[in-house]
């Protein structure tokens, strides 16, 4: 009990708007593996084809960047709390369009990806920002090392908990699988509204009014950029490869759900061991290490294409992804601190920017597994794109080194930074 409340005491010492903004995504995270599991299954499970479930996931992608756009114009007008509640809730109209579809169509699964893709565009632009500027370079590890132990057990939990009670409510019936689904939709509302409700607990301030629209930027976020493309990549197959490999070689929901709770507890407890202890200079480890293992469990997926390489890919899956996760956004959070010093510019501008470069990211990883499904099978694409993707997420620990090194150039002071410069140009000669 001492420990816990030690740990207890640590949480509260962080400022008031870091712990709302916690415990809003602590909230919205009993949402998130519904949205990011579930729809994908029930895509799957009403067309049985893999290339709709990729179609509904581009469709969503799309959405995103454009809404991040428009949200950069109303945070002039709007209360950035009210956005980020919207965006919240209209997680919860998507699915609701998709559940009164009579039969799945590409143009119905088009609407409910771009009003899903809406959702996460006004999420996800407002909760960069506010993550931004109510954390420091200083206690990120911890802010995102704590938010991800708090994911990762509910991305345990949550799946396990939905997956036993579609095949238990369900069983072999098709419609009663649809109440069921029906009845998680109006679950995903409440806790929306739950967390609309904490986040307007903050004293959050919205983006100053000042342009936020670039087209050339600083050479260190271009390289920033670079790697926004090549994690991009591995986010628009990650999102829908476990439950499409699942409901083709394991089973169905229930086996979803206790897959995925294989493994998660150790990655829960050793995020937040890591956020409490590891410094700045820890990123980069984390990083090679997190996209490493995603890497090993494509090889065994690709290698062994059963039961098993399923199992192995989630498990690795589990514990890598959230590893590169905290690595990635704490990196990108200290260049924007940088590069919008150097420049001057709104920060918001950079995470408006990003978003482009995740887009031409997923759009690449949904179109290289549409290519392979197209051109050979389904079967050849579920097995071997995880393994391109995983490769090329390799390439991105030397880009994030270099950033890094960037970073700590471009924060000397300017005498400091010349005779830096001077040793590189010695050093060439």
């Amino acid at each position: 009990m001492k420990h816990y409340l030690k740990e207890l005491r640590v949480f509260l010492s962080h400022p008031w708007d870091m712990r709302i903004l916690i415990l809003t995504n602590l909230v919205y995270g009993l949402v998130m593996p519904v949205i990011e599991m579930f729809i994908g299954a029930y895509v799957m499970r009403k067309s049985d084809d893999v290339k709709m479930v990729v179609t509904y996931q581009l469709a969503v992608y799309t959405g995103i960047p454009f809404t991040f756009l428009v949200n950069g114009w109303l945070l002039r007008h709007v209360s950035i709390k009210r956005l980020y509640s919207v965006g919240m809730l209209l997680s919860g109209v998507s699915m609701v369009v998709m559940m009164s579809l009579p039969e799945l169509s590409l143009w119905g699964l088009g609407v409910a990806g771009v009003i899903m893709g809406m959702s996460f565009g006004l999420y996800w632009s407002n909760r960069d920002f506010l993550a931004l500027c109510s954390t420091s370079d200083a206690n990120r590890n911890y802010y995102y090392g704590l938010e991800n132990f708090f994911a990762t057990f509910l991305n345990i939990g949550v799946p396990l908990a939905i997956g036993a009670f579609i095949a238990r409510f369900g069983g072999e019936d098709a419609g009663r699988v649809g109440l069921a689904y029906q009845i998680v939709t109006g679950i995903v509302f409440v806790l929306t509204i739950l967390a609309s409700v904490i986040v307007h607990q903050g004293r959050f301030q919205n983006p100053p009014d000042t342009p936020f629209l670039y087209f050339r930027y600083h050479w260190l976020w271009n390289r920033m950029q670079l790697l926004a493309v090549l994690k991009g990549i591995g986010q628009g197959y990650i999102v829908t490869a476990p439950a499409m490999l699942v409901m083709s070689l394991v089973g169905k929901e229930g086996s979803l759900g206790t897959l995925l709770s294989a493994g998660g507890v150790l990655s829960a407890v050793l995020l937040y061991i890591l956020g409490r202890t590891t410094a700045a200079r820890h990123r980069i480890y984390l990083f090679a290490a997190g996209w490493s293992l995603f890497a090993v469990g494509a090889a065994a997926n690709a290698m062994l294409f059963d039961k098993l390489g399923v199992l192995l890919f989630m498990l690795l899956l589990v514990l890598g992804r959230p590893l590169a996760d905290v690595a990635y956004f704490t990196i990108q959070m200290l260049v924007i601190d940088t590069v919008s010093t150097i420049e001057n510019r709104n920060k918001y501008s950079y995470i408006f920017s990003q978003e482009f470069g995740f887009y031409i990211g997923r759009f690449s990883g949904c179109g290289l597994f549409i290519l392979l499904a197209n051109c050979i099978s389904d079967q050849f694409a579920l097995r071997y794109a995880l393994l391109v993707i995983g490769l090329l997420q390799l390439l991105s620990v030397p880009v994030a080194r270099g950033i890094l090194s960037g970073c700590a150039r471009c924060s000397l002071p300017s005498t400091d930074r010349r005779t830096d410069q001077q040793r590189q140009l010695t050093s060439v000669e």
